[in-house]
């Protein structure tokens, strides 16, 4: 093995990974420019808006619920060490706005909604429905992709906010009842210690992480192969790209409010 070997496999693992972002920013361009020219098709978006929205209700109550529920109980025990157990308000309710109700509601999309699209429009490729929709002059792209993202951009944030205030109130009850916290005290930390800036960051998160997890539903959807091996790849592949992606903007959009 030449000594120049481990840069050119380097350099070729870049190459791959460059030419894989281009693809699904040239996709990203593309769906997005289809949202804003006719023709819209109003009943796959009400479809999508149901099935990405609406259905994703209970996970995403139940998630969160048991985190904030958990976060007042570990915040307690934390802060049992340095006689601060009070502040368990302020902590779960920015923690939950910031950071976790965000990012597990984008999570559980990814899972969720992710996976289906994937799955859906992978299989519709297999069997050559996608062919079907060219051969009738309707674009893939607008009656299948446009939609899908559209609803994840509207009702993503939406599904936040109820995250939010659902594990903040799981962190309530939890405090309440078994901590010995005053209730009214309690809410008024809680809406004492939260700001706009800190509500915004939140919504603008799920409309970021909505995006990432219905783009990538479609994008592997897409680019699926042939066959039931191929709809499973992508569908595993939708998931794991849309819950990195998703991390990783967290963790820019993160950096961008803090500096604010």
């Amino acid at each position: 093995m030449s000594p120049a070997a481990p840069l050119a496999l380097l350099g070729r693992a870049v190459l791959r990974v460059l030419a894989a972002a281009g693809r699904v920013a040239l996709f990203a361009g593309d769906a997005l420019s289809h949202i804003l020219r006719p023709p819209f098709y109003g009943r796959e978006l009400l479809q999508a808006l149901l099935q990405i929205g609406w259905l994703s209700l209970p996970v995403v109550g139940l998630t969160a619920v048991f985190t904030g529920g958990a976060l007042a109980l570990q915040i307690y025990s934390g802060g049992a060490r340095f006689n601060a157990e009070a502040v368990v308000p302020q902590i779960v309710a920015i923690g939950m706005v910031r950071e976790l109700g965000p990012v597990l509601v984008g999570l559980m999309i990814a899972a969720r909604v992710t996976s289906s699209i994937a799955a859906e429009i992978a299989t519709m490729k297999v069997t050559e429905q996608i062919d079907a929709l060219v051969t009738l002059s309707t674009h893939p792209m607008k009656y299948l992709t446009a939609p899908r993202l559209l609803a994840a951009l509207i009702v993503v944030p939406l599904l936040v906010g109820v995250g939010d205030v659902i594990g903040i109130f799981g962190g309530y009850f939890v405090a309440t009842g078994s901590l010995g916290f005053n209730p009214a005290a309690y809410l008024k930390n809680t809406l004492d210690f939260l700001e706009p800036l800190d509500v915004i960051s939140s919504l603008v998160k799920g409309c970021a992480f909505g995006g990432i997890a219905a783009l990538m539903g479609c994008y592997y959807g897409m680019q699926s192969g042939r066959g039931a091996q191929g709809v499973g790849r992508a569908t595993k592949g939708s998931v794991e790209a849309a819950a990195v992606l998703i991390l990783a903007a967290n963790f820019l959009l993160t950096g961008v409010f803090f500096s604010i």
